[in-house]
């Protein structure tokens, strides 16, 4: 299910554009951008706090796959609210929220676009379809998977695959 796209078809990764974040503690973040993680297999999560799928599947999902392989140093975990509706309820200060009520240890994003009620810039730079989204980029800032469906125990597989490659 998670092959890696061929070279000539990949698509490389934009810089996320994503200025108000939050660290695996709750706390006010710095921007984290592309090059920060260098290196690194970057796996986002694009959610809403009101998308009823989001909380049903994708953040569980998300949890699944940070619990399995949080002794991986070489992947990298965010969850970002990337807001294209609802201006009014996917609000920053929600993100803290979920991140604890999924007890989910990893840097969270608020993304609502450049005006903070357009949509959102990881939605336009990634072309991605709405919540609940998955987005994989590998070591060389690849994307390699982007979609709304996931199988979580096929992504475990596939990630934890990832250090014999």
């Amino acid at each position: 299910m998670y092959k890696r796209v061929k070279e000539e078809n990949s698509l490389k990764a934009q810089e996320f554009e994503v200025n108000l974040w939050i660290d695996s503690k709750g706390n006010p973040a710095e921007p984290i951008q592309l090059i920060d993680l260098k290196g690194k297999f970057k796996v986002l999560y694009c959610f809403q706090n009101w998308c009823p799928g989001c909380h049903s599947k994708g953040l569980p999902d998300l949890k699944k796959m940070v619990t399995a392989l949080e002794q991986k140093q070489d992947i990298v975990f965010l969850a970002i609210q990337t807001v294209f509706e609802g201006f009014e309820s996917n609000t920053y200060d929600k993100i803290a929220k979920v991140q604890k009520d999924y007890d989910l240890r990893i840097p969270f994003g608020h993304d609502a676009g450049k005006d903070d009620k357009s949509v959102s810039n990881i939605m336009i730079n990634y072309k991605t379809g709405g919540t609940p989204w998955f987005i994989f980029i590998d070591k060389e800032d690849n994307i390699v998977f982007s979609d709304f469906h996931l199988n979580a125990a096929a992504a475990i597989q596939y990630l934890k695959a990832l250090e014999t490659i």
